[in-house]
């Protein structure tokens, strides 16, 4: 009995402890989600109130349907999917190449090259945002979406080459090896046999991308200016003014914004989760 009343003595604090773990993580989103359809009114007033009396979606509706200046979000959002998906091509493409070349062939300073390149990845971007405003301002390239590919793509690349190879050396050389003997390239061997057994790993390497890509908030900063070029992380930072903030603005663009990353991580869950576990076992 003694033994039995342990396991449901420990059962039940893991249990409390679960709860009020889920209580922790739900309670930020839940909370964007009410100042996102209550009044202002009712976002100030003390004591606060976690049901708001009069919900509306009239913020929803002026973002997403609306002519006027919220209409503004809109483009804005479709230029944080467009510099995201770009940057993740061009990351995936040229990250998994490098990857599968510092994974299996051997050349000298390949070492060296990878310290390299993660050291490029380490560097903080105020380190470098004055140069890259003054290179992109020579060439007339401020405020346009090109700039912001280009800087995401070069900064994340290393990141994606680290993460591929560390994936690329948990599948067996044999298979590889056997590939050979049938008459496969190097090339023929990573499009036919690597790439087909990496996809879980190509899948999470790839939302791993979009999502810092997405949620990349200094760099947008500095390098754009008008709703040609700004990032979503920009515009719900811009509802915040000298004299007054729109907290219900802002959490319907954090909601909105939200909502792309979300959508693509339920989609691709099983992708993630087995690139991740695959990418932890070796052999």
């Amino acid at each position: 009995m003694g033994i039995k009343r342990q396991k449901k003595v420990r059962s039940l604090i893991i249990g409390i402890f679960a709860v009020l773990l889920t209580l922790v993580l739900i309670a930020p989103p839940l909370w964007l989600f009410i100042s996102s359809i209550a009044d202002l009114q009712e976002l100030l007033r003390v004591p606060l109130r976690w049901i708001p009396e009069r919900p509306s979606l009239e913020r929803y509706v002026k973002i997403l349907f609306s002519q006027g200046p919220e209409s503004e979000f809109r483009r804005i959002m479709w230029n944080s999917f467009f510099v995201a998906l770009f940057v993740t091509m061009i990351c995936v493409a040229l990250g998994s190449l490098a990857a599968y070349a510092f994974s299996r062939l051997r050349f000298p300073g390949k070492e060296k090259i990878l310290f390299v390149l993660l050291f490029s990845y380490m560097l903080p971007p105020i380190a470098v945002i004055i140069p890259l405003y003054q290179i992109f301002s020579r060439y007339r390239m401020l405020d346009t979406r090109q700039a912001l590919i280009l800087v995401y793509s070069a900064i994340l690349v290393p990141f994606v080459i680290w993460l591929m190879r560390t994936y690329f050396d948990t599948i067996p050389r044999d298979l590889e090896d056997a590939a050979k003997i049938d008459g496969c390239s190097h090339l023929g061997t990573l499009f036919r046999v690597i790439f087909p057994l990496s996809l879980p790993g190509i899948v999470a390497t790839l939302l791993f991308a979009f999502l810092m890509s997405w949620e990349e908030f200094f760099i947008a900063l500095i390098l754009t200016s008008t709703p040609q070029a700004k990032t979503v992380p920009v515009a719900i930072a811009e509802f915040s003014g000298r004299h007054s903030i729109d907290f219900g603005m802002m959490s319907t663009g954090g909601i909105l914004a939200a909502l792309p990353p979300i959508l693509i991580a339920f989609l691709f869950q099983r992708y993630i989760i087995g690139g991740l576990l695959s990418g932890a076992v070796k052999g």
